[in-house]
C-alpha cells in the first residue's frame, strides 16, 4: 500500500486508494459511503462551507448536511441544489446553538467545524463547548484551530486537525521551517503529545498519528495551490475518506494524496488562474485513475 522512506516515513502513493474505494455491493443505499456534518459559515464568511461540502460530495460522500447561521444558510442553499442547509438562528454561531448541533452529530460517520466560522472569542467558545460534548470523529479546520488550541486537553484518537504553518504555530506554539526533517520531527512530536492525527499542509503535506508518519509529495504545478479555500477542499475530502475508513491516519493520508494529485492536474491546466471549484472537478478524476491502474 505504501512506500517506506529512509527516515522510517510513509511515502504515500496511488495504493492508499485501495484502502478507502472498495468495491460496491450490488445492493447498497443511501449514506451506506457516508452521512456527514459540516459546521461553518458566518455573516462575514457564508460561502466557505459550500467548498467543504462539494469536495466531500465529489470524493464519494452520500449524505452531507451544513449547518451554518441563518445568514449564511441563505446564501448557500441559494448557491446549489445539492447542498442540504439547516440554519442556526442569527449571524454567527452562538451558544444556544449546542443543543442542536450535538443532536444534528448523533449518527454521523464525521463531521467537519471550523470553515468561515470567524474567530470571535464568544464563536471560540461555543467551538469549545461544541466538542468538550460531541463523541463522533470530527476534523478540526480553519477559525476551530483557534479554539482547541486553547483547549489541547480535550484533543483525542477521534480528531483529526488540518493545519498550515501558522495555525500548526497557533496550536503548538512552535514554528516549523521549510526544512522536511524538521517538519516531520514537530508533527510527530506533536501528533503523540495531543494523542490526535495532524495533518501539516504545504508543498509536502505530512500526516501523523504519532506513531507513524506519511508525506504526500506533490508535483511541479502543485505550486499554483496557493489560493484562499483549497485547504477546505482537503477537509471536505477527508469528510468522505473517514466515513470510509475510521483509521485516522489512513483517511487522511489518503485525503491529502487526493487532494494534492487533484490540485497538481487543475494547476497544470489553469496556471495562476486556479480556483478550489477546479480542483474539486477533478477529485473524481483522480479516484477513477488510479482506482484503475
Amino acid at each position: 500500500m505504501l512506500l517506506l522512506c529512509k527516515m522510517g516515513v510513509l511515502e504515500i502513493d496511488y495504493k492508499i486508494l485501495k484502502e478507502i474505494y472498495k468495491k460496491r455491493e450490488k445492493n447498497v443505499r443511501k449514506k451506506n459511503f457516508g452521512n456527514v456534518l459540516i459546521i461553518g459559515g458566518s455573516k462575514l464568511y457564508p460561502t466557505t462551507p459550500i467548498l467543504v461540502a462539494l469536495a466531500a460530495y465529489r470524493s464519494g460522500t452520500d449524505w452531507v448536511t451544513i449547518a451554518s447561521p441563518e445568514y449564511s444558510a441563505r446564501i448557500i442553499s441559494s448557491y446549489d441544489p445539492n447542498l442540504m442547509v439547516y440554519p442556526l438562528d442569527g449571524e454567527f454561531l452562538n451558544i444556544t446553538h449546542i443543543k442542536k448541533l450535538l443532536e444534528l452529530s448523533e449518527k454521523r460517520t464525521a463531521i467537519e467545524i471550523g470553515g468561515g466560522l470567524t474567530r470571535r472569542d464568544d464563536v471560540l467558545e461555543v467551538i469549545i463547548k461544541y466538542l468538550e460534548n460531541v463523541k463522533n470523529y470530527v476534523i478540526i479546520d480553519d477559525d476551530a484551530i483557534y479554539a482547541i488550541a486553547k483547549r489541547k486537553d480535550l484533543l483525542n484518537k477521534n480528531f483529526i486537525i488540518t493545519a498550515h504553518s501558522y495555525e500548526f504555530y497557533i496550536l503548538t506554539g512552535e514554528k516549523v521551517s521549510y526544512d522536511l526533517s524538521d517538519r516531520i520531527e514537530k508533527v510527530k512530536k506533536y501528533a503523540k503529545e495531543f494523542n490526535t492525527t495532524i495533518i501539516l499542509k504545504g508543498n509536502v503535506d505530512i500526516i501523523s498519528d504519532g506513531e507513524r508518519v506519511g508525506i504526500v509529495r506533490k508535483g511541479y504545478f502543485s505550486r499554483y495551490m496557493t489560493k484562499a479555500g483549497l485547504g477546505n477542499t482537503l477537509a471536505g475530502i477527508l469528510l468522505s475518506t473517514l466515513s470510509r475508513n475510521k483509521d485516522t491516519f489512513i483517511a487522511a493520508c489518503a485525503a491529502a494524496y487526493i487532494n494534492g494529485k487533484a490540485g497538481e492536474i487543475a494547476g497544470k491546466e489553469y496556471l495562476d488562474g486556479l480556483l478550489p471549484i477546479d480542483l474539486i472537478n477533478y477529485i473524481p478524476k483522480v479516484i477513477k485513475k488510479y482506482l484503475e491502474i
